[in-house]
């Protein structure tokens, strides 16, 4: 199962989009397309910039700490590239996993740079769920009926308490958890939280710019009282680990959204189309980190090398005079 599971989300994220076309029409992902200009590359390219510096920043105060150094060049940098690695391959998250494996290799403890990026993304989706129980509680999404109340809440920790007794018996998770819950408890510092926490505030409000740009390029006029619920909900499906760089689960539930709102399925599917071509040329970037990373890479193996042969007379001269 474990072996078979990426590509079953892969086809589930490609039968989400076939039936989106079968059931709107191909015109839709065609519209998205072509509504695409010069302003909301440059929108996206710019709000793209600021949510990156943003994330990156919250990665640094986090990895800092927890002991481990982190430059803000350096954050930003493996930031871009972690978001390209995330849009372009099925799973959405194996850019966030080479940047937490890399940076703890450099820093000499692997665990704890995977437990910096976990604290860095948990965060960020901490606070978005506060906002979206805040604007939900006070802009109720239309026609949906997606309001949250306390039962909903109390199911989704008691699930979560739940998990958390069930890894407490299996020895190699308890371990994690000890660990985890260990580094949790060092962030929970005044000096600390309180900027991650507007730092995550003002990436979610970056976010919600992007779909702004993505549903006035698709030709929606609705307010931002009406897209502030639904751009919401969308942010926290899009978590949902089966879609192709994103793609599929959030076209789907926009397609929902915006026809329950009144404001067109087609639109909705086009809208979300719009905002994930937006979202790749954001993360275009990234593809001059990785180019620059893989010739500095090169220019150091090329370095050695040559070192080697340099070294080599010396050391056969010293074996002979032996």
């Amino acid at each position: 199962m474990k072996r078979f599971w990426p590509w079953l989300r892969l086809l589930l994220a490609v039968g989400i989009l076939v039936g989106l076309g079968l059931r709107l029409g191909t015109g839709a992902f065609l519209d998205g397309l072509r509504a695409i200009d010069a302003f909301s590359v440059a929108a996206a390219l710019a709000i793209g910039f600021a949510t990156t510096v943003l994330s990156a920043g919250r990665w640094v105060l986090i990895a800092r700490r927890l002991g481990l150094s982190l430059t803000l060049r350096t954050a930003v940098s493996d930031y871009y590239r972690a978001l390209l690695v995330n849009a372009v391959l099925p799973a959405g998250v194996l850019g966030d996993v080479h940047r937490a494996v890399n940076h703890g290799r450099e820093s000499g403890d692997v665990g704890r740079g995977v437990r910096a990026v976990f604290f860095e993304r948990f965060a960020g989706q901490f606070v978005l769920i506060g906002i979206g129980l805040v604007v939900l509680l006070t802009h109720p999404a239309p026609g949906l009926g997606l309001a949250p109340n306390g039962t909903t809440i109390a199911l989704v920790l008691a699930g979560l308490v739940a998990a958390a007794a069930v890894g407490w018996q299996i020895r190699p998770v308890r371990k994690v958890l000890v660990n985890t819950l260990a580094d949790g408890i060092r962030l929970l510092s005044f000096k600390t939280w309180p900027s991650v926490i507007g730092l995550s505030a003002a990436t979610v409000a970056g976010y919600v710019a992007m779909f702004v740009v993505a549903a006035r390029a698709a030709g929606s006029d609705a307010t931002i009282t009406q897209l502030a619920p639904v751009v919401v909900l969308a942010l926290l499906i899009m978590a949902i680990p089966v879609n192709i760089g994103g793609f599929g689960p959030r076209e789907a539930f926009l397609a929902v959204a915006f026809g329950a709102a009144g404001l067109g399925a087609q639109q909705g599917f086009t809208t979300g189309i719009v905002y994930g071509v937006l979202a790749l040329i954001a993360a275009l970037p990234g593809a001059v980190v990785l180019f620059t990373s893989r010739r500095r890479v090169a220019k150091t193996e090329q370095v050695e090398v040559v070192a080697e042969r340099l070294g080599q007379p010396r050391e056969q001269e010293l074996a002979l005079a032996r």
